[in-house]
């Protein structure tokens, strides 16, 4: 007893003479309430969540190009057996949020904590930590600590950052780093301009209610496309020589262009016109445990049945899928 209470005085004196802290990360608003769940699992002791087998869950979903970046990570790490995963409705049902349907082909219950909804998982988790609710938005992913009984983190972001780092102890691919420190600068620097450019313009046109916002749209996401073409012409991927969390960002919109933005008045060009992009598309998904985490029904049905789309598909018409090969050869290998 002597010998442990040692011990962790003595790593918690480490702590602080490093200036850390192991106070959570995620707060109480003002109001009582809280907002977002923004804490980390650290390997170096510094907070309250430390990497291990089998404690961690991931709520996510195959329709969420975020989530999927980390279901991605989790992958090509090969974590699949050290943390878990629940992949919820592809629907989102307005008003009430993602719903576990293990009805469903591909869906799950909530393993964890027998939820109907994952909002009840946040407020759960809210009330463990003495506030009196979750006032933020509910979100895919969500890492959810089953040790501590509450969620971690609903950032992909970060997420996918601790997967990359704090579980080499227990990971298949401890050689894989796809946020190596040399690169970070640029790495971050080419997340931004993604996700402005191309993330997140692929759902304005769709929405767009005037020509004049359509047409700014239009025009901001193929220039980014552009953009990306121009450098993936040169190089395989998009940040050094090797594969970092800027190229999965990008391809999380690539794999669902096709299928879903095009239709949805991104309709200039497909990504499979480009005589970079589309190769570069069937790289990434060829590469590894990758092309495991795409699961198309889901993407397909989860935008076109969606509310958020009732005014461009009001009669909920799902697409069929545009007959593309993934696993076709890429000749990226000496670019």
């Amino acid at each position: 007893m002597m010998i442990a209470l040692i011990f962790y005085f003595s790593r918690l004196l480490k702590i602080i003479w490093k200036g850390q802290s192991m106070v959570s990360k995620t707060v109480i608003e003002e109001d009582g309430t809280i907002k977002s769940f923004k804490d980390w699992i650290k390997a170096d002791g510094s907070t309250e969540f430390q990497p291990e087998k089998g404690r961690y869950l991931v709520y996510g979903g195959h329709v969420c190009p975020y989530s999927h970046s980390v279901t991605f990570t989790r992958a090509l790490k090969g974590l699949e057996d050290v943390i878990g995963l629940d992949i919820v409705d592809y629907v989102n049902v307005k008003g009430k949020g993602w719903r576990f349907s293990p009805e469903k082909d591909g869906c799950d219950a909530d393993s964890v904590n027998g939820c109907e909804y994952l909002r009840e998982v946040y407020e759960a988790s809210a009330a463990k930590l003495g506030a009196s609710g979750f006032s933020g938005v509910v979100c895919l992913p969500t890492l959810y600590d089953k040790k501590l009984g509450r969620v971690v983190s609903q950032e992909s972001g970060d997420i996918l950052r601790m997967f990359n780092s704090e579980f080499n102890d227990f990971c298949v691919n401890k050689d894989v780093d796809i946020n190596p420190p040399a690169l970070q600068a640029e790495i971050e620097e080419t997340e931004a301009w993604i996700k402005e450019s191309i993330a997140s313009m692929v759902y304005t046109p769709g929405r767009a209610e005037s020509q004049e916002v359509y047409d700014a749209a239009v025009e901001k996401l193929f220039g980014g496309f552009d953009k990306a073409e121009s450098i993936l012409s040169k190089k395989r991927y998009l940040v050094g020589d090797q594969l970092t969390v800027a190229d999965i960002r990008l391809f999380a919109v690539l794999i669902r262009f096709d299928p879903v933005y095009f239709i949805m008045r991104c309709c200039r060009k497909r990504v499979s016109d480009y005589a970079a992009l589309w190769p570069y598309t069937r790289d990434i998904y060829q590469t590894g445990n990758v092309r495991s985490t795409v699961v198309f029904e889901h993407i397909v049905r989860g935008y076109f049945l969606s509310h958020v789309l009732k005014l461009l598909n009001p009669n909920g018409i799902v697409p069929s899928l545009p007959e593309l090969n993934y696993e076709e050869a890429h000749h990226r290998e000496n670019i």
